[in-house]
Order: structure tokens, then C-alpha cells, then sequence
């Protein structure tokens, strides 16, 4: 399922999910100017469970070495299809949860998602050497948080049924917990893969992660002044 738009107008200007999405896109732009100094950055600024758990090899390497890349890889994409999905889903879903955190909360709330998000992909894959970006485990966050603040709103979704597609309206509760389910068994599969070819792939967990502690977050956080949740029925 594809989401499309949310029928849920924001009751602010998105200025911060914006501003998002064009330093991403600013950063993208940039790694593809690199050319083949790619894997040099990557390797500096991605998010490597095995080259941040190894301090004890490399006692050079200072503790804000490895802390950087826990907030610098979610503003780094692996492909044009990487980023393009993630910020069509922060463009859909953010504008929401960003009128009800206002501006500032909203910024907090989306970097301490993608730092727990990095952080729970490291933790069940300590030893992997896969450098790990993307803006998907904060973007997780986001959902999460749609999820629990806006459940009843309609998302307007592509559809495939069999061979063919179509168009409708969900949930978002529907939708997102969809997502949900489809990100926890694939890493749940991911784990046996993994541990069969010590190879790397998709950041499941860190999907996970941020998507539960976005739900937990948003209801800590208090919501700007003026905000009040709409009914959808």
C-alpha cells in the first residue's frame, strides 16, 4: 500500500518538515557529486554498528567520532528511490504531527527518533560493517506518532489487488499499522538471514524502534498552544 495524501489539513505552515526535506535533498545532491570519494564519506559519516562498538580497538578515534554519525546518517540515502519514499512519507505524514508538537518540539522529537532508531539497529546488529543511512528510522518516529495522534484520519492509498491497482481511502490507523507489522516480520526474518549470511540489508529494526518511540514520545511531549485534535467521523 502506497500512501498518496492524508485528508487532514495542517493548522500551521510546516516550516521544520520542510526544511527537512530540502536538507536531505541539499545532502543527496551532494553525495552524488562525490563520485567515487562516496564510500570515504560513508564510511566517516554513516551509521557502522561494528566500527562504533569497537572503541576499545581504535582508542584514537574519540567518543564524538562515534556519537556524529548517529544524527549525520539520517540526512545521507542510499539511491534516488531511498530518498524520494522516505521524504514522500515525511512530506504526507510530518506536516500533521509537526502543527500538533509546534515548530521547535517537533524538530527534538524527530532527532531523538532517528538517534533511537540508529541506535536499536546497531544493538541487534553489533557486528554488522554495513554502513546504515537514511532518514527512515526518525520518518518511523513520525508515523508512530501520526498513528496514535491522528488514527481515524483518511489517507487517500494506491492499492494493489492482484494484478491490479487501486485507489482508496484507509485509516491511517489501518495503513500505519500495516506498515507496522510488514517492518517488525521482516526484521524478525532479517535477523535469521543475517545470521546465516552475515550480510546487511534494510534497516527493519531501526524502523521498529523509531516508529514505538514515536508513539511513546508524542503523548511525553507537551502540544503547542492552540492545537486541538479534529474528529474525522
Amino acid at each position: 500500500m502506497i500512501p498518496l495524501r492524508d485528508r487532514n489539513p495542517s493548522g500551521k505552515f510546516p516550516g521544520i518538515t520542510i526544511l527537512l526535506i530540502i536538507l536531505n535533498g541539499s545532502m543527496f545532491i551532494y553525495q552524488l557529486s562525490l563520485g567515487d570519494d562516496l564510500t570515504h564519506f560513508f564510511r566517516s559519516y554513516a551509521l557502522i554498528p561494528a566500527q562504533f562498538f569497537s572503541y576499545g580497538e581504535n582508542s584514537r578515534e574519540s567518543i564524538a567520532a562515534r556519537l556524529i554519525p548517529l544524527f549525520t546518517s539520517m540526512f545521507l540515502h542510499g539511491g534516488w528511490l531511498h530518498i524520494i519514499g522516505n521524504m514522500w512519507y515525511l512530506w504526507i505524514f510530518g506536516d500533521n504531527v509537526e502543527d500538533r508538537l509546534g515548530h521547535f518540539r517537533f524538530l527534538v522529537f524527530y532527532l531523538i527518533c532517528g538517534v533511537t532508531a540508529g541506535f536499536t539497529h546497531m544493538v541487534l546488529n553489533p557486528h554488522s560493517s554495513v554502513p546504515c543511512v537514511g532518514a527512515s528510522g526518525a520518518i518511523a518516529g513520525v508515523l508512530g506518532a501520526y498513528f496514535v495522534s491522528f488514527p481515524f484520519a483518511r489517507v487517500i492509498t494506491l492499492v494493489p489487488i492482484f494484478f491490479y491497482l487501486t485507489i482508496i481511502e484507509i485509516p491511517a490507523v489501518i495503513l500505519l499499522f500495516f506498515w507496522f507489522v510488514l517492518q517488525f516480520f521482516s526484521g524478525a526474518l532479517s535477523i535469521a538471514v543475517t545470521a546465516q549470511t552475515g550480510g546487511g540489508g534494510v534497516a527493519w529494526w531501526a524502523h521498529v524502534g523509531g516508529f514505538i518511540v514515536g508513539m511513546i514520545l508524542v503523548n511525553i511531549f507537551p502540544s503547542r498552544r492552540g492545537f486541538r485534535r479534529r474528529s474525522f467521523f
